[in-house]
């Protein structure tokens, strides 16, 4: 199979890269950017040097289709929304690693991302691309949207729980941190190494664009929740993000009985491995791959469960996710391309 990037010089496009020139299946045939044209993308990332010698072209459907079955959007918000439906039409499949075909509300995409939404048509061609709990319907696909990194983290987390009654749904607490490369390639003054380093950051309090994706999710998946509370802090390392989520438990049970829910979950699902009782995830664990760890505990004190989530914010929570996505509606083996031991120390 050929693919092509979309938005290559991202870290997501980077991440992209790495994965498709070791996947069995899948031949990365071109790579495209709005500014960078006619530029190697060995010159925008040197670590490929003499590994690709790909040049990066303009943003053109038909030319794409020529050289390509499959294309990755790895775009800022309001590109794919434009440009989307345009390779569908000339016979591509579409993965697209943005937030704009995520929410199904276009006043809640509007209110939340300050942008006009994407057509009703399109948004109801696009399949939500959770592995664990949308296999089906990505297997039919055309054209999916990848999840958020932090709602990635924070889904798998929760949705054992809510689906299965669990918990009382208006209780969620959700801690998140995040690496500094999650807020994307392009410098600012709020991840400015000499703001960032030996600094630890709340931001978007209350206002983070993720926030309405993950309550779309635990209502699509799981059950009635009106409401989530959501915080989002910087740590100055690369990679990783870390969902500690707090609620109150709406029955009195033991850890067992949580760890085994959560085992019986994901029991079928390759890159979501459940921690042994009393043991809980670090990012370090789970770096440069797409696995998902999760720890669960139980406080009979206070009768609140505590879950905390951990994922590689560029792999599981971006590229890894679209290559596993690709996989499955492609018929590949889900782990084709991912079979990544993390990078430790």
């Amino acid at each position: 199979m050929k693919a092509a990037i979309i938005g290559a010089t991202g870290y997501g496009g980077a991440d992209l890269i790495r994965l498709l020139h070791n996947h069995p299946e899948v031949e990365l045939r071109s790579v495209h950017s709005s500014s960078q044209q006619g530029i190697k993308i060995s010159k925008s990332y040197p670590h490929l040097q003499g590994i690709t010698d790909l040049v990066l072209q303009d943003i053109d459907p038909l030319l794409i289709k020529q050289q390509a079955d499959v294309v990755f959007l790895s775009t800022p918000p309001g590109v794919s929304r434009d440009i989307s439906g345009q390779l569908l039409e000339v016979g591509l499949k579409v993965i697209d690693l943005s937030g704009d075909l995520r929410l199904v509300d276009e006043k809640v995409y509007e209110k939340w991302y300050g942008i006009n939404a994407a057509k009703t048509s399109l948004l109801e061609r696009a399949v939500y691309g959770l592995p664990e709990w949308e296999k089906e319907k990505i297997q039919e696909a055309e054209l999916i949207s990848n999840p958020g990194c932090y709602p990635t983290a924070t889904l798998l987390g929760l949705l054992p729980l809510v689906k299965n009654e669990f918990i009382d749904n208006k209780s969620i607490i959700i801690d998140a941190k995040s690496a500094v490369s999650g807020a994307g390639r392009s410098p600012s003054p709020v991840t400015h190494y000499s703001e960032m380093n030996d600094n630890f950051k709340i931001y978007k309090v209350n206002q983070h664009k993720h926030i309405p994706e993950i309550e779309q999710g635990l209502n699509v998946y799981g059950g009635e929740v009106p409401f989530v509370t959501f915080s989002t802090h910087l740590v100055p390392m690369t990679r990783g993000i870390m969902s500690t989520i707090y609620m109150n438990s709406s029955n009195q049970l033991t850890e067992k009985e949580l760890r085994d829910l959560f085992e019986e979950t994901y029991k079928d699902a390759p890159f979501v491995r459940v921690r042994e009782s009393g043991e809980y995830p670090s990012t370090k664990e789970v770096y440069g791959t797409n696995y998902c760890d999760i720890g669960v505990t139980y406080d009979d004190r206070t009768g609140r469960i505590t879950v905390v989530s951990v994922i590689d914010n560029l792999m599981k929570g971006a590229a890894g996710q679209a290559i596993q996505n690709l996989n499955i509606m492609n018929g590949f083996e889900e782990t084709s391309g991912l079979n990544y031991i993390p990078t430790y120390p």
